[in-house]
């Protein structure tokens, strides 16, 4: 049920989920492996609360996609922004799984991402160009590609997805809550395709016994990110991502704090 509530909550803010996710693994004194695959599988529960909240218009561009060319830019967009992630992923997928998100290992990563991604928010809210694009299916394909860019800073744990497309969005003159939509739109293949991919590795492990387990996981997953993705856009463009960065400011320290005491 935490686990559940960790990942809803956090796979969509600009907080970073797989910090999150690893730091609390490792204050349950959960092992890496055992785990592995039930985080694998509610991530599932988060992508399918997009697709819930976003299926109007999921459906509306897929039966388009023949013959309207908005919906064929739409779809070609959010692929294009998809492939650097994709890519480098999969070239570094091996340096990512034994180092970068080896809970012992990646605990000092994700204290400092933390910290300097709290710093980089608040600096960079202040010094956001004004927005030049407020329409997310429509974005050119030049700027998906960059926030596309964007999205590859978050292989590092403690760096958000969502932070690091959402900012990087605004600093190439895409409008706040432009960029959050366009980021909603992208996590779906982002974070199916890393999922799927994990599940084919780590799928015999799955078994009868955690299927209570992982079904409690999936649907509160699923139920706090749905929340989450509904009230975000508008929190988001009333207050902006300062509150996130002061957040990540104050949890990375505390990480540090703990680890020093530990």
């Amino acid at each position: 049920m935490l686990l559940g509530v960790v990942e809803g909550l956090t796979e969509f803010l600009p907080v970073s989920s797989t910090g999150h996710l690893l730091v609390t693994e490792h204050f349950l004194n959960l092992s890496k492996g055992e785990w592995e695959v039930f985080t694998v599988v509610i991530q599932f529960g988060a992508i399918l609360s997009v697709v819930a909240v976003y299926w109007d218009k999921f459906w509306r561009v897929l039966v388009d996609l023949p013959r309207k060319r908005e919906a064929q830019h739409f779809t070609l967009s959010v692929l294009v922004a998809f492939l650097p992630a994709a890519i480098l992923g999969l070239a570094l997928i091996k340096v990512i799984n034994n180092y970068l998100l080896d809970p012992v290992r990646a605990l000092p990563i994700i204290a400092v991402s933390w910290i300097v991604g709290g710093v980089l928010i608040l600096v960079f809210e202040r010094i956001a160009p004004k927005p030049r694009y407020s329409d997310p299916d429509a974005l050119p394909l030049s700027k998906a590609f960059q926030i596309g860019l964007c999205q590859c800073l978050a292989l590092l744990p403690g760096v958000s997805r969502s932070g690091a497309t959402i900012l990087g969005g605004e600093l190439l003159g895409v409008e706040r809550a432009t960029a959050a939509h366009f980021t909603f739109y992208l996590a779906v293949p982002t974070m199916l395709g890393a999922s799927v991919l994990e599940l084919y590795k780590h799928g015999h492990e799955l078994s009868g016994d955690h299927a209570i387990t992982i079904a409690i996981g999936f649907v509160i997953s699923f139920l706090v990110a749905y929340a989450v993705v509904k009230t975000f856009i508008a929190f988001i463009s009333r207050f902006g991502l300062k509150p996130f960065g002061w957040y990540r400011i104050a949890a990375g320290t505390a990480l540090i704090a703990v680890m020093l005491l530990g």
